[in-house]
């Protein structure tokens, strides 16, 4: 249902069973997926792409003008995947040149006051938790939970099933698979509770265990750590998944145990 109070532009693709409460607004540019919540205050701007089924509370903007001083007006995206959960006063921003478009996967859930900045693509199942601060051109993979007031810098990449704790301050690449802590953020263990309720083995694990082992623990020196595990350590696709993201981490990695 689609309330007498809520502004919808005759243009905007509004699919079944979608409701929007009083005072929301809805730009022509805009689609919204069956059976889609808006809240009050809650506003949708031009280039909105929300997938079925997602909750949008009062207050929270999807879809506004980057921020990026060198963004000049291009026609750029924002795309919100299927049950994801955007709480109060949430803002997601659009694309700019970089990537075109910004992206939240399905199934996740982005706390009161979270702000993601342009061109940032978020995986599906991501928690984020209130009042973190995601700058532009971040990547964050699939099953990542970030803790609340967490500060992540421009072009940072967070790999799938980490876990970074509240209050951190995100400045290097965060790997796969692992916890991140204090400050300067450091490895702190393997994410062993979140992936076991995701269905890892415990074999699985333990090779995660040890491949970090060879990298945060027993080397200093990350290229040296990546040929003794390259070398020594059994194959694995877990293996593979770390291996390929820190070499590809041209940002580089946050720091290991100190």
């Amino acid at each position: 249902m689609v309330h007498e109070l809520a502004y919808i532009h005759p243009d905007a693709n509004i699919g079944k069973d979608v409701t929007i409460d009083p005072f929301a607004y809805v730009s022509g540019d805009v689609t919204i997926g069956e059976g889609t919540w808006v809240g009050s205050n809650a506003v949708i701007m031009d280039g909105a792409r929300i997938g079925e089924n997602c909750k949008i509370y009062p207050g929270a903007v999807v879809s506004a003008v980057s921020q990026d001083l060198k963004y000049k007006g291009e026609y750029t995206t924002t795309e919100i995947g299927n049950n994801t959960t955007i709480r109060e006063f949430v803002t997601v921003h659009k694309g700019t040149t970089d990537r075109h478009k910004t992206i939240v996967g399905s199934n996740c859930l982005l706390m009161a006051y979270v702000h993601v900045a342009h061109d940032c693509i978020i995986g599906d199942n991501v928690i984020i938790a209130n009042a973190t601060q995601l700058a532009g051109h971040i990547t964050i993979d699939d099953w990542v939970i970030i803790e609340g007031m967490v500060g992540t810098q421009q072009f940072v990449h967070i790999g799938a099933h980490a876990f970074v704790a509240g209050g951190s301050l995100v400045r290097k690449n965060v790997p796969p698979f692992v916890k991140a802590a204090r400050e300067p953020l450091s490895y702190v263990g393997v994410n062993t509770i979140g992936l076991r309720r995701r269905g890892f083995s415990d074999q699985q694990i333990m090779n995660i265990e040890d491949l970090y082992r060879v990298i945060y623990v027993q080397n200093s020196n990350i290229s040296t750590a990546i040929k003794v595990a390259e070398l020594e350590l059994p194959q694995s696709s877990e293996k593979e998944i770390i291996l390929d993201f820190i070499r590809s981490s041209t940002k580089g990695i946050m720091r290991g145990l100190s």
